[in-house]
C-alpha cells in the first residue's frame, strides 16, 4: 500500500514539476508583439510591425533547428548570445509535432526561421557565419489566425487551415499566400498547454478593418 502511494506522490510531483516548466517557459519566453484588430467564428485580426528573423533552408527540421540554434548560440561574428522568441517559424511539406514552428507548404525542403527580439533591427542583428542562415526582415502585416491546441499532428493542423479559410471567405477575406503554422512552445511543454495557431496573411486587410470599425 506504502509503495502504491508513494509512486502516486512521485508521479503527481512529476506532473507538477512539468506543468510548471510549462507555465515557466510561456512567461519568459519574447513573443513577437502584435495588435489585435477585430475578432470573429474564433478568427482573430492581428497586425505585425516590422520584424527581424534568422531563416534557414534545410531537407529537414532537424538540420535547420541545429543550424538556428548555433546561431543564436553564438555561431554569429559578434559570438553574441541571443535570445529565443516565440514562435518559429517553418514552411514546409512535414509538420514537426514538437517543436515551437511556424509551418506551411514550400516544396520538398523546410525553411525554418527563428524571430529576432525586438531589441534588434536589420543593421544591429549578430550576422551569421553560417552561409546557410540569412537574416531577413519582413515589413508589417496583417493576418487572420486560428488557435488551437495540443500537438500539431498533419489531420489537426489540415482542419484548423481549412476552417480558417472557410470563415475568412464568408467574411470576404481574401488571403495572400498559403497558411501557416505557428507553434509557442518548446518540446517539453505539456500537449494540454500548448499554444498552436494557423495563420494567412491578408490583402488589404488595414483599410478595410478601418472601414468597417464602428
Amino acid at each position: 500500500m506504502r509503495s502504491v502511494r508513494n509512486l502516486l506522490l512521485g508521479t503527481a510531483g512529476l506532473l507538477g514539476l512539468w506543468i510548471g516548466w510549462g507555465a515557466y517557459v510561456s512567461r519568459t519566453t519574447e513573443r513577437v508583439p502584435s495588435e489585435p484588430l477585430e475578432r470573429f467564428d474564433g478568427i482573430e485580426i492581428r497586425r505585425y510591425p516590422r520584424t527581424v528573423r534568422a531563416e534557414t533552408t534545410a531537407p529537414d527540421t532537424r538540420t535547420a533547428f541545429g543550424r538556428l540554434f548555433r546561431y543564436i548560440s553564438g555561431a554569429n561574428e559578434r559570438r553574441e548570445d541571443v535570445a529565443m522568441t516565440a514562435p518559429v517559424a517553418v514552411r514546409g511539406t512535414s509538420i514537426p509535432m514538437t517543436a515551437p514552428v511556424r509551418t506551411g507548404p514550400d516544396g520538398g525542403d523546410v525553411t525554418m526561421a527563428f524571430y529576432l527580439p525586438q531589441a534588434y533591427t536589420s543593421e544591429t542583428a549578430p550576422i551569421p557565419t553560417d552561409p546557410t542562415v540569412r537574416l531577413v526582415v519582413d515589413p508589417p502585416r496583417t493576418v487572420a489566425v486560428r488557435r488551437f491546441s495540443w500537438y500539431a499532428t498533419d489531420e489537426r493542423v489540415d482542419r484548423e487551415r481549412t476552417r480558417l479559410l472557410e470563415r475568412l471567405s464568408r467574411r470576404e477575406f481574401y488571403p495572400r499566400g498559403e497558411p501557416t503554422l505557428l507553434q509557442y512552445n518548446d518540446p517539453w511543454t505539456p500537449p494540454f498547454m500548448r499554444t498552436n495557431e494557423v495563420e494567412v496573411e491578408l490583402a488589404g486587410a488595414p483599410e478595410r478593418v478601418r472601414r468597417e470599425a464602428p
